[in-house]
């Protein structure tokens, strides 16, 4: 008889736990994950320890988070496993995507959370630990037919191709929405409306390809 191998199960400090617990509350009952403010603060902790509790996390594999977007911590699968196992039924399902905030589609600006907007988008776009909505901001990529309040599905990755739309860091600070190409000596991050200029990078970090857009009617 055939059994399935048991996923190892990986040692998690009372804190980890008590972390996880709140980040999975956060968006069961907000729609949208804490800021490490607010979950220093909900942990009884300072930001540097909360920091680095989210940091061994990451590298164990129960979260992951977009760099300069707030409120865009996840539980990975292997956490809500976890958490399952442990009698945490509450967590968000697993076949949501979450809403983790804005990027601009105009010129670049620091990426934003929107409290206010839904915490997941339908699993239609096939909802997985790396896939996330932002919320467009901006009229760079009209031509594209994505416009300011849209909703772009993104599929994480760190690699693009040529003609791909991304969500790109550009210069470890500023996020933007755009078509990418690679030059010779740098990235040319192309906008899809004649009143932008292209923007090109040398220090461009891909954050996401764009696979689907929601549109209010």
């Amino acid at each position: 008889m055939l059994h399935r191998a048991q996923e190892p199960t990986e040692p998690l400090t009372p804190r980890q736990i008590q972390l996880l617990r709140t980040i999975a509350g956060s968006v069961t009952r907000d729609g949208c994950s804490p800021t490490i403010g607010e979950l220093a603060g909900q942990l009884g902790v300072s930001r540097p320890t909360a920091f680095e509790h989210i940091e061994q996390l990451r590298r164990k594999g129960f979260v992951s988070h977009l760099p300069k977007v707030a409120r865009s911590l996840m539980l990975t699968s292997k956490a809500r496993r976890r958490l399952n196992r442990i009698g945490e039924h509450f967590i968000e399902t697993a076949d949501e995507i979450p809403l983790v905030g804005a990027v601009a589609a105009g010129l670049p600006v620091e990426a934003v959370e929107n409290p206010g907007a839904p915490g997941s988008v339908s699993s239609f776009f096939g909802a997985a630990d790396d896939v996330f909505a932002l919320e467009v901001k901006g009229d760079s990529m009209a031509g594209a037919d994505i416009h300011s309040g849209d909703y772009v599905i993104c599929r994480r990755t760190s690699t693009a191709t040529d003609g791909q739309l991304v969500v790109a860091l550009v210069d470890n600070d500023n996020a933007t929405l755009k078509r990418f190409y690679k030059e010779r000596s740098a990235v040319r991050l192309e906008p899809a409306n004649d009143d932008y200029e292209p923007i090109y990078s040398d220090n461009c970090l891909i954050q996401g390809v764009v696979i689907g857009l929601v549109r209010k009617l």
